[in-house]
Order: C-alpha cells, then sequence, then structure tokens
C-alpha cells in the first residue's frame, strides 16, 4: 500500500557525552539554540535546538560522539502512514509506542502526526 501524503524530517537525535559542550556549539557557532529541554537546565537529559537536532545525554556511551538515536518524521496522516510502515517485512514496533519502529537495518524512526 502507498502511502500518499507527505513526510518530513523533523529533527535527528544524536548521542553525546558532554551535552553542555554540543548546546554551546550549536548556538554559538551555528545559531541552532535551545528550544525544549528534558530535565533541569544543570544536568539536561536531552534538548532540542531550533533547527531540528536533539541532543541525547549519554555520559557513559563508549562510541563515538553524535551516534545517531532516531529520525523523527512527521507526517500527514499517521494513521496512514503507520500502516504504510508496518505493511513492509522486517518493521518491528518498538517499546516506545506504535508510532516508533526498528527498519531491518536498526535505523529506529519516531514518526509523528504534523500540525493540520
Amino acid at each position: 500500500m502507498a502511502y500518499g501524503k507527505k513526510s518530513y524530517l523533523e529533527h535527528t537525535a544524536v548521542r553525546v557525552k558532554d551535552i553542555h559542550w554540543h548546546i554551546r556549539f550549536f548556538r554559538e557557532a551555528l545559531g541552532m539554540p535551545v528550544r525544549q529541554v528534558q530535565g533541569s537546565e544543570e544536568d539536561p537529559v536531552q534538548v532540542w535546538t531550533v533547527g531540528g537536532v536533539q541532543l541525547v545525554s549519554d555520559k557513559s556511551f563508549d562510541g563515538p560522539e553524535g551516534r545517531m538515536v532516531h529520525l523523527g518524521i512527521m507526517t500527514e496522516d499517521l494513521e496512514a502512514a503507520l500502516e504504510a510502515v508496518y505493511s513492509f517485512e522486517g518493521v518491528t514496533e518498538l517499546p516506545q509506542g506504535h508510532n516508533w519502529f526498528a527498519l531491518p537495518d536498526g535505523l529506529e524512526i519516531e514518526l509523528m502526526q504534523a500540525p493540520q
């Protein structure tokens, strides 16, 4: 079943060890200030910048800085898009909910209803 509506990338989430360094970099070097914080300002769990970057704090992360966590995609008709998504073999639902899924290669996607 082909999905006939449009979708767009709303944010890309990346895992970082030093979230404060990254907040400063995106704000000062690229002019992308923080628009939302989860947790306290002093020790944020994650932040979202203007421009679509989500920084996820993981002080014990052993991989390289900037390891992608997931893509956040907005779509015009969430239910129809999810029906199309789950018609593909190998797509698996994630514990976060029906609108979170993984592709066979491990890419994780959060699908969200775009504002009308």
